[in-house]
């Protein structure tokens, strides 16, 4: 069995980077991919591609609907959709993400530590799991591919 894992969220620390790492010591047969994660290719796309917006709401709305082609095509994809919530910054995003996975049927892991158990409660209870490190999504992936 192989799979594809979506990695959807936070942007600020290396939290994908210890999934992968982790999925590839333990030889786990998973592909991940994620959402364009430079904030400055993100945001300007639309206009880098289409030309320049003079309201910020439009440059916004051009920039989210060319990432949402990405985004929307991963995790229609996937076989597993995690969701990283980080404690800086609000990851609207990412709670997008989680509920448009779970609407399509996928499992979601979210991955947050304790603080935000409350505002994310609506997010958990679609959730298959939550994690509060990177190891322990690696342990979910490890024992849903091998049993072990």
């Amino acid at each position: 069995m192989h799979w594809n894992v979506y990695l959807s969220g936070e942007i600020h620390t290396d939290w994908r980077d210890q999934i992968i790492a982790g999925a590839e010591a333990a030889e786990l047969p998973i592909d991940f991919y994620s959402a364009v994660t430079n904030h400055e290719a993100s945001d300007d796309v639309g206009d880098n591609i289409l030309g320049p917006e003079s309201q910020p709401f439009w440059k916004d709305n051009k920039s989210a609907k060319i990432n949402a082609i990405r985004i929307q095509t991963l995790i229609q994809q996937a076989d597993i959709v995690v969701v990283r919530f980080g404690d800086k910054y609000k990851q609207w995003n990412a709670a997008f993400d989680a509920g448009y996975a779970s609407a399509l049927g996928k499992p979601v892991i979210t991955l947050h530590d304790e603080s935000l158990i409350h505002p994310l409660k609506e997010v958990n209870a679609a959730a298959m799991a939550w994690a509060q490190t990177p190891q322990q999504v690696v342990e979910i992936l490890k024992y849903t591919l091998t049993q072990k």
